[in-house]
């Protein structure tokens, strides 16, 4: 294919190739954009055509990128920001344009969710898509401009900025607290039974092999609301157990180890003015909170 002739781009071509870049297959890119799995090959062996080389390799699991796609991701990706910051005028200094966040549900709706939004407000040509995913995922895939993550990532060129050191308890309502230090039987409320493989939830297996699991639900978030019933004991973070006026803390002699969690950003985004301020703004948020997580 790279001895075909160029031709001209069709940036609808080059959106096609972004979400399936992204997402890894046709049927995610395809409910992405709202049209069919036709549309979307059709338009990217249009591209193919176009560049004159093979940009994505479909294997069992999904797409993966050639190499001549991994250089066609960062310079779509440049063209994308570009018609963001065109359809909102040219620049005055002021951050414009997406810039989307990726990061754990739990820090997401149980934090972020109530202080982002100011941004846009505060940036009236910034708009942010936050993204709740239990997966890491992929900064040199554009998947996220800023991922928020617990552990240092050890290879890629990525910028890793420290953000909190997240330590966690057992939450629960007063009689709820009162029933397990009067000796009763733990009630505790887990995550979903396909998120076993989480490391806070093989902590409990391994500490409360006895305790019996009442509700389980996928993030933490919403293991407080289900706390709050009474039903039983949530190990959650403190951000979110400290916030919540029904909850108290118990004390069930040891709890897991605290974690620190980063905030990521691609090497070659520090220039990126838009990426820079709301990362900049981000960790700003976790520094005037930092009481809440330790």
């Amino acid at each position: 294919m790279t001895d075909q002739k160029r031709t001209d781009l069709d940036w609808q071509d080059v959106r096609i190739f972004l979400a399936l870049a992204r997402h890894g297959s046709l049927s995610a890119a395809a409910r992405v954009l709202s049209v069919n799995h036709a549309t979307i090959a059709r338009r990217l062996h249009s591209l193919e055509d176009s560049l004159g080389e093979k940009l994505v390799e479909r294997r069992p699991d999904g797409y993966a990128l050639t190499l001549a796609g991994t250089h066609a991701l960062e310079a779509a990706s440049d063209m994308e920001q570009a018609a963001q910051i065109l359809g909102r005028g040219m620049q005055d200094g002021a951050p414009s344009g997406l810039v989307r966040i990726s990061s754990s549900p739990g820090l997401s709706s149980g934090f972020l969710i109530s202080r982002l939004p100011v941004l846009t407000a505060r940036y009236p040509k910034l708009d942010i898509d936050l993204s709740p995913a239990l997966r890491s995922v992929s900064l040199d895939r554009h998947e996220a401009d800023i991922a928020i993550r617990f552990d240092r990532p050890k290879d890629g060129e990525i910028i890793a900025r420290p953000l909190a050191t997240v330590g966690y308890g057992f939450y629960g309502t007063g009689e709820a607290c009162r029933a397990v230090e009067a000796g009763g039987n733990l009630v505790l409320i887990g995550f979903n039974e396909a998120d076993a493989y989480l490391s806070q939830e093989k902590w409990v297996t391994r500490h409360f092999p006895r305790a019996r699991i009442a509700f389980r639900a996928k993030d933490q978030a919403l293991h407080a609301v289900a706390a709050r019933s009474g039903i039983g004991l949530a190990l959650i973070p403190h951000y979110i157990g400290r916030t919540d006026p029904t909850l108290r803390i118990c004390d069930l002699g040891v709890v897991p180890s605290s974690r620190e969690v980063f905030l990521l950003t691609r090497s070659r985004d520090r220039k990126d003015a838009s990426i820079r301020v709301v990362a900049n703004e981000v960790a700003d948020m976790f520094e005037q909170e930092h009481g809440l997580f330790e």
